[in-house]
């Protein structure tokens, strides 16, 4: 199977497809005559695991992770969860900074007139950040 089929079926472009192979998380079944990269099924299953994940937004480096926890039919459920957990520790963390930003805006927005005055707190907040 060519690279155009796989993005067909993965949902992944052809250039993240290769992203991923450069990244290592994947490694083509093997090369045409011609020099092309040759995909299985086993290649579709590894990258639809990765673009879930990525949908996620697991990292490369966990996304490596869980690719070895997977094909590991020795691993324990206790190495899974502990790398989910990790994530959702860090994108609870996101999530905090985020809602900082949303009240510093909004802070921001109200305090700004909007009118024809040159003046802007927006911009002097900008310009001169709290310590």
């Amino acid at each position: 199977m060519n690279i155009g089929e796989v993005a067909q079926r993965t949902g992944l472009s052809s250039k993240m497809i290769r992203h991923y192979e450069a990244q290592g998380l994947f490694s083509p079944a093997g090369r045409s005559e011609a020099g092309y990269r040759l995909y299985n099924e086993h290649n579709i299953e590894q990258l639809c695991f990765i673009r879930q994940a990525r949908l996620l937004d697991f990292s490369i480096p966990q996304i490596a992770e869980l690719l070895q926890l997977w094909q590991n039919s020795n691993r324990s459920s206790r190495e899974v969860k502990q790398v989910a957990e990790q994530h959702l520790h860090e994108v609870n963390n996101k999530l905090h900074e985020l809602e900082a930003m949303k009240s510093t805006l909004q802070s921001m927005i109200e305090a700004c007139k909007g009118d024809d005055d040159p003046a802007c707190p927006i911009l002097h907040s900008l310009e001169n950040p709290p310590p």
